[in-house]
């Protein structure tokens, strides 16, 4: 079977790729963490994981209960570099949940009518009534970190964006939405590692975009304009949490536990809930702090 893209992924790797992710790559072993500031070399014993997700999720089933019944309003968005397992994160959110009430927003590329409005207007349309939850695989964060990356729109658009963004999100939360915002990071090597692993299975070739093959040559915009919309995005009323994803399992387990410590939710078990691993989940200065970059 044909590599999507004839092997553009494959062709960075052994071109154009820093010698160091290369070399990385080369001497990497399944279970071993590749980015060397992680505070884990392995990944996480898959028994342990499965025994804390169940627990997690039996939590986030008490949570749906709470939202359907009380006619709360929750707004997940879900943010990150390529590959950093933002999708694996939602699948584990809600597998157990009735769609009906916890369901997944991720549009495609805005129509022309929709390129014309106020930006954040199609996003509107998406948020949540009462007893509902929104995952928001990717969100009105594009504008801040790939739209601006890829030129898919002017400085002034995006200056006018954070402009606006501090009193949209304050109007959300001010209106009674729970807003949590989550940034899933993965470092260089790791990031290569999986698209390799994507090209060559036919069961996850439809994850592969031109913008994800793109990307890889442009790691360092990305970072710019990482850098800048957690630092700009980032306010007491909407705070950003930065989870580092280099192992899934803990990444995922971070995130349910970020959402469900924030929600007073009945009959929560604050000892299953917990808060997130402080050395895999954190604000801004996890990013600020890291090799990333």
């Amino acid at each position: 079977m044909s590599k999507p893209f004839d092997g553009a992924i494959t062709r960075f790797y052994k071109e154009e790729a820093p010698k160091e992710v290369r070399d990385t790559l080369k001497a990497a072993r399944k279970d071993h963490i590749l980015d060397r500031h992680y505070p884990y070399d392995r990944r996480m014993d898959k028994e342990a994981y499965e025994e804390q997700l169940q627990a997690l999720q039996i939590e986030l089933v008490k949570c749906h209960a709470w939202v359907r019944d009380t006619g709360q309003r929750v707004a997940v968005i879900f943010e990150g570099r390529d590959a950093a397992g933002k999708g694996g994160s939602i699948k584990r959110v809600r597998e157990n949940l009735n769609p009906r009430v916890a369901s997944v927003v991720a549009l495609s590329k805005p129509t022309e009518r929709e390129a014309n409005q106020w930006y954040f207007q199609r996003y509107i349309h998406h948020l949540p009534a009462a007893g509902e939850i929104r995952l928001f695989d990717r969100s009105w964060y594009n504008r801040g970190v790939v739209e601006h990356v890829f030129g898919f729109c002017t400085p002034d658009q995006r200056h006018a964006f954070f402009h606006q963004l501090p009193d949209f999100e304050q109007m959300l939360v001010a209106d009674g939405i729970h807003l949590v915002k989550l940034w899933l990071n993965v470092g260089r090597a790791e990031q290569l590692r999986r698209f390799l692993d994507r090209e060559k299975d036919p069961l996850k070739q439809w994850k592969l975009s031109w913008i994800d093959v793109e990307g890889l040559k442009k790691w360092d915009a990305y970072s710019d304009a990482i850098g800048e919309t957690l630092s700009l995005g980032h306010t007491s009323d909407a705070p950003w949490n930065v989870v580092r994803s280099d192992d899934k399992r803990r990444a995922r387990l971070s995130v349910i536990r970020r959402i469900l410590s924030g929600l007073p939710y009945t009959g929560r078990k604050d000892r299953v809930v917990d808060k997130p691993d402080p050395a895999i989940c954190g604000g801004p200065e996890m990013w600020a702090d890291r090799a990333y970059a």
